[in-house]
């Protein structure tokens, strides 16, 4: 959805908005002949979870429905219950999943009818665990054999994945391995904030066993493309987080910010990035500081995740760079609690769909490849012996 201006959502470098999408380009796309609009995958979530109610909310709007062509990876059954609890009429038009190989024009769902979750239970199976990756799994072969221009993903719950056997923790390490790319970069666009993480589904005390220079200059590198291709910020500016309090306030509270950080910020310098810091995460995010900048590069998950989601819980997006797709995602988890009850916000859903048909259409995602040589490049010095590369004992 388009971004509201607030006083929470401040304007960056030049006086522009930190909008996800804007208006005019929503209205190209819309414009776009029936067979110009993109192809997108949707898959739909944990069938137990909130993942289909949103996803027929969002598809219910004629807007969203105007900006492309939709495949719906899901089950018929759960979106039927969410579509009757909402008193919205279905859009889709059903086909076995595996006669699907291409939509023309609407809504598809690709019905995967042979799953027995059992609607209700409001839990992670390994029932709702097994369906929801096969989703996700067909929604990567659909792009991979460009049967779509993009995938938007539902909620998962990663414990079902677990259950159901699945080793990967989420969507990110998923998509990596699937599209074997091994530099991948989990970010955040919403409420005027877009926020690219070091690390993701890292348990904090782990992260001291991989927290080194390369780790940290991937998701500058990541964001500087990625505003410079989808944003068209000709010379974008990026702060970066310190990981320790106050930033470790000179190797007071920890050397990593001089010993890892700085490096990384370095290297991305030699390739002509703007980026500054590293700056104490307890000011970065206050509207003063936030605003002179077009995107910022988090340490950890939560240390960006809380300030994104204190601004758009209801309409942030999540993004994976550096694939050769473009994919999108809800910003949110499954809801059990709330499940198959008519109360979810369908806004993440509705802007997750509106970014990934903006980009689809013509903005492309590939970093350059005179870039991807150079970051090569400038990696090698970023495996550092065990003693120096890592987070430093208590």
């Amino acid at each position: 959805m388009i971004e509201k201006s607030s006083q929470n959502a401040c304007p960056a470098q030049h006086g522009k908005p930190l909008q996800n999408v804007t208006a005019a380009q929503l209205e190209e796309v819309r414009n776009r002949r029936a067979g110009d609009k993109p192809r997108i995958a949707i898959s739909m979530g944990d069938p137990s979870g909130i993942g289909p109610e949103v996803l027929v909310k969002a598809l219910a709007d004629p807007e969203i429905r105007s900006l492309g062509r939709f495949v719906i990876y899901g089950m018929e059954e759960p979106l039927d219950l969410a579509a009757g609890l909402g008193e919205i009429d279905p859009m889709w038009y059903r086909r076995p999943h595996d006669e699907v190989t291409s939509v023309e024009t609407g809504v598809v769902l690709a019905d995967y009818d042979e799953f027995s979750v059992g609607l209700g239970k409001r839990h992670p199976t390994s029932a709702s665990g097994g369906a929801s990756l096969r989703f996700v799994e067909d929604a990567i072969v659909a792009a991979q054999t460009d049967r779509v221009d993009a995938i938007v993903t539902g909620p998962i719950h990663k414990t079902a994945w677990k259950l159901a056997g699945c080793k990967m923790p989420g969507h990110t390490e998923l998509l990596s391995e699937r599209f074997k790319c091994k530099r991948v970069t989990m970010m955040f666009a919403g409420g005027g904030l877009r926020v690219a993480l070091a690390s993701t589904h890292v348990a904090l005390f782990q992260l001291r066993n991989s927290f080194t220079i390369g780790r940290v200059f991937e998701p500058i590198d990541a964001l500087d493309a990625a505003l410079r291709r989808w944003w068209g910020i000709e010379q974008p500016r990026i702060a970066v987080a310190g990981l320790n309090p106050h930033a470790g306030e000179n190797g007071r509270f920890g050397d990593e910010e001089s010993r890892i950080i700085e490096p990384a910020m370095l290297m991305a310098r030699e390739l002509g990035i703007t980026v500054e810091g590293p700056f104490p995460a307890d000011t970065l995010f206050t509207p003063r500081m936030r605003s002179k900048y077009d995107g910022i590069v988090a340490m950890y998950h939560d240390q960006g995740l809380i300030p994104v989601k204190m601004l758009a819980f209801d309409s942030a997006v999540n993004m994976t760079l550096g694939l050769p797709v473009v994919r999108t995602s809800v910003d949110h988890g499954t809801a059990f609690d709330i499940a198959g009850r008519n109360r979810a916000d369908a806004g993440s859903m509705k802007a997750a769909i509106e970014l990934a048909c903006v980009l689809a259409s013509g903005k492309g995602f590939d970093i350059p490849r005179v870039r991807a040589r150079d970051a090569d490049r400038v990696l090698q010095p970023s495996v550092v012996p065990h003693s120096e590369g890592r987070i430093s004992e208590p």
